[in-house]
């Protein structure tokens, strides 16, 4: 699935990154804790996370995750939009919470990581 589409399904919006937009997504993975986030290792993952922080930012660069919804209405700030546009990532946020969101990703045929 592209990421457009992911946006439009999720009536969310796209803070950082509209030039990866075109970009597909096979897989995804749902959490806030980012020691969790740390363990995965697959490749073309989207990160869905309450986590609004650099620290979120920072780990998704470590493990290679280019693409990141945060959900519940969480909001980026510009310290995190410096640093995602500098790695090339797409920043999402989106008011659903984590459960919703996944749940429709993953009936729109996202696959889990586990």
């Amino acid at each position: 699935m592209k990421v457009k589409d992911i946006v439009e399904i999720l009536n969310a919006r796209v803070v950082v990154g509209q030039n990866l937009l075109e970009s597909e997504v096979e897989l995804a993975f749902s959490s806030d804790l980012m020691s969790d986030v740390l363990t995965v290792e697959t490749e073309n993952l989207m990160l869905l996370t309450g986590l609004a922080n650099l620290q979120t930012i920072r780990t998704a660069e470590m493990s290679d995750i280019n693409k990141i919804i945060f959900v519940r209405r969480k909001k980026v700030n510009e310290e995190m939009k410096r640093l995602a546009e500098e790695n090339d990532m797409i920043l999402i946020e989106c008011d659903y919470s984590m459960f919703k969101a996944s749940g429709i990703l993953y009936q729109h045929g996202v696959k889990p990581v586990y």
